[in-house]
């Protein structure tokens, strides 16, 4: 192992998943991100911690957990199966959550013709009122000043 290594990440017969900081970084950092990524202290072992819940896809989360840590800056060492450099999970079964099929409506939506922007119909206007005809003579009004003062 490195002696650069932040993190080990591993499996163990009792505890599944599990991970460990190294000396080259501080404890209380080194907790602060495992317990972010879902990892918790092993009760009586100092430094080493197990990942919640292993049942609920272990193997995947504590790749993340690798990657992530990865992602931050800091020299991870993990074994083979869950190292994401090394091994890649197998294909999840797609689940059918409409999702695909209401994207793929709103690209054939997006693709035709809006109705909003569509030219005018080719009917003809509905009958109107004619417009008076603009008179000849120039109509003349008489302001008077109703207060004494400045005016506008």
């Amino acid at each position: 192992m490195d002696p650069g290594t932040h993190f080990v990440f591993g499996t163990h017969d009792d505890h599944g998943f599990v991970a460990a900081f190294t000396s080259s970084l501080p404890a209380h950092l080194a907790t602060w991100f495992l317990t972010r990524e879902q990892f918790e202290p092993v009760p009586g072992k100092p430094g080493l911690f197990r990942l919640t819940e292993p049942e609920r896809d272990g193997p995947r989360r504590t790749r993340q957990a690798v990657h992530d840590l990865r992602r931050h800056g800091y020299t991870v060492y993990a074994d083979h199966a869950l190292d994401p450099a090394a091994s890649a999970s197998p294909p999840r079964p797609a689940r059918s959550d409409g999702l695909t099929e209401r994207r793929s409506r709103l690209a054939q939506a997006a693709a035709g013709r809006s109705l909003q922007r569509s030219p005018a119909p080719t009917t003809a206007p509905p009958a109107a009122r004619p417009v008076p005809p603009k008179p000849t003579y120039a109509p003349t009004a008489h302001l008077t000043a109703s207060t004494p003062g400045r005016s506008r």
